[in-house]
């Protein structure tokens, strides 16, 4: 007997109030009373973020007749027993104004949403079938209005939605619901093949994007990464949904599609030559998000193999599913051509330089970082420089310490990339990658003994070997200071005219003096200081010195006596021999 799916409706009810109105209709209703919830998080963004704060309204209704709604907790409520065989319907009223990729925003210029900000999930029936009737707000401003989504037309029923087009659109499960992000308006669109699957691209916004050099360098992207994990591609059609903007930056990746969130100046314009470094980040964040389709959509850890939508899921891995993929996504743009050796060394390098700033790194590990994110990554403070490192930025470095390992000890015949494609071809074979399946499987391929390589890089607070490991392929790492003046050992912001302590670093002469973020810098020596004249000030001096400093703290005025410190070298170079060995050849032209 088929499945009786879930029926779903949402239309911008009111763009003005950024409203949308969703309605989930269920004709096999638990008889004692049925559950709803919504998401408290999205998957691939690691917060609860408690979505179901922006229901403004939510009401249920059977045959007509208003049926009792009870809310149980922050994000659950259960309706009143029905008759057997009636159909119970739940309508909200959602209120819809975050631009970001993991949100729901709507106004009279566009409408995007995520399933799991609006979408209320039917508890013990979230493996039902899902049809969503996406509908067009009411007004001839409105006529214009296309929809942009990987969900797919329901074909066969009554209303089935076109491509592009309003109407009913099909999902296996609540969790394939929630996978599909959806744009509505007048958003521009252009397409094309990779490996024989179509790709598009629809960009919301006003901008000047060359739909065209985009396309094509979006093809080249595409197609290398399909190549690397082996045809076929894990899905029939893919979508760039990009919102430009002022002034941002954002992706969150999704099965067949990624939303993204961009300055308008990231995109290529017409007549743009060579590759701009805003357009190369664009591209790079395209690659990012495009890579998750195997790996962290498809290629998961234990914890993610079904999602607890209502609580935080725990797991020591994000360093390999986030910095993996941050290791690939512009090692890619290297290796299908878009982007020089130099340029890619050059990110490589800046990526040292962000991971060697921040103290962090020598209090916290990866594995640790990765189960903190929930709580600490996604919720930095003043003090997150401190006690933080990033599992994009080392995870990515550690990826290119574990490659270049493998490459050196088994002279070239085994590299990360067959342990990235010897996971893909276990993933549907395994319920997820445990903490260590990932060593276990690069030893079972390379024969090396790596339990020390993880212990201090994934486990442990020492600063990865990369110089030494460079060397055999024929890239040198420098460092130096970025700076001559002497340092307080704090990092600071500008305001107006003013500047603010931002963070004090740990076991720094500022923390030593007793300074504070939030501290307000007045003068040094007597001095004022300004945006412009801090460094001036400070550069008089040389390391050793001890200067006299006047802060506000709140409104109370203090004095402290700080003794300056050398400047930290922490600007890093990679630097490569003109002639390349086959190791290198094999690595980087792979």
């Amino acid at each position: 007997m088929q499945a009786v799916p879930i029926h779903y409706s949402i239309r911008p009810s009111n763009p003005a109030a950024h409203l949308l109105e969703v309605r989930c209709t269920l004709r096999t209703a638990a008889v004692d009373g049925q559950r709803f919830a919504l998401p408290a998080w999205i998957p691939g963004s690691y917060l609860i973020r408690d979505f179901a704060r922006h229901i403004l309204a939510i009401r249920a209704e059977a045959a007509g007749e208003p049926v009792r709604l009870e809310k149980l907790d922050k994000h659950t409520w259960q309706a009143a027993a029905i008759a057997q065989g009636q159909a119970l319907s739940v309508i909200c009223e959602v209120y819809a104004w975050d631009l970001s990729v993991r949100g729901a925003h709507v106004d009279q210029t566009h409408a995007f949403f995520n399933g799991s900000n609006v979408f209320l999930r039917a508890l013990g029936q979230e493996q039902l079938p899902c049809l969503v009737d996406i509908q067009r707000p009411q007004g001839s401003h409105f006529a214009g209005w296309r929809v942009a989504t990987a969900l797919s037309p329901a074909l066969g029923e009554t209303g089935a939605a076109e491509h592009h087009g309003f109407g009913l659109y099909r999902a296996a499960s609540y969790e394939e619901l929630i996978d599909h992000p959806v744009e509505m308006g007048n958003f521009s669109l252009t397409g094309f093949s990779a490996c024989g699957v179509p790709h598009e691209i629809a960009i919301s916004g006003r901008h000047d994007c060359d739909m065209q050099r985009l396309s094509a360098d979006l093809q080249r992207v595409c197609e290398w990464q399909i190549a690397f994990f082996g045809e076929p591609a894990p899905m029939p059609y893919y979508l760039f949904l990009v919102s430009a903007v002022g002034d941002a930056y954002g992706g969150l990746e999704h099965r067949a599609s990624t939303a993204l969130l961009c300055a308008r100046d990231d995109l290529p314009c017409s007549g743009m030559r060579g590759m701009p470094e805003r357009y190369r980040g664009f591209l790079g964040l395209c690659s990012h998000e495009y890579f998750h389709t195997w790996n962290v959509k498809r290629i998961k850890p234990t914890a993610f193999a079904t999602y607890n939508l209502d609580a935080e899921n725990y797991t020591t891995l994000l360093w390999a599913f986030e910095g993996f993929t941050s290791y690939y996504d512009d090692l890619t743009l290297l290796r299908c051509g878009l982007i020089k050796l130099k340029d890619w060394l050059a990110l490589i390098a800046r990526t040292i330089d962000r991971v060697q700033r921040d103290p962090g790194r020598l209090r916290q590990t990866l594995a640790e970082s990765s189960f903190d994110a929930w709580t600490k990554y996604y919720r930095p403070d003043e003090n997150t420089p401190n006690a933080v490192v990033s599992y994009y930025a080392k995870g990515a470095l550690v990826a290119l310490a574990l490659d270049l390992t493998l490459r050196s000890e088994t002279v070239g015949r085994v590299s990360l990339d067959d342990v990235m494609r010897a996971l893909w071809l276990r993933h549907d074979k395994c319920v997820g990658v445990g903490d260590d399946d990932i060593r276990l499987l690069a030893e079972d391929l390379s024969g090396l003994d790596l339990r020390q390589f993880f212990a201090d890089a994934v486990h442990g607070t020492a600063d990865l070997e990369l110089g030494r490991l460079l060397q055999p392929f024929g890239i040198r790492l420098k460092s130096s200071t970025s700076s001559r003046t002497p340092s307080l050992g704090a990092k600071t912001s500008k305001e107006g005219n003013e500047v603010r302590l931002a963070t004090v670093y740990r076991d720094s002469p500022a923390q030593a003096a007793g300074l504070a973020a939030g501290d307000l810098l007045l003068a040094i020596g007597g001095l004022r200081v300004t945006p412009d004249t801090l460094e001036r000030l400070l550069s008089r001096h040389k390391p050793g010195d001890t200067v006299r400093m006047h802060v506000f703290r709140r409104d109370e005025l203090m004095e402290v006596s700080v003794r300056l410190e050398a400047p930290l070298r922490d600007h890093h170079q990679l630097q490569a021999a003109e002639k390349t060995n086959a190791l290198r050849q094999d690595w980087l032209h792979a």
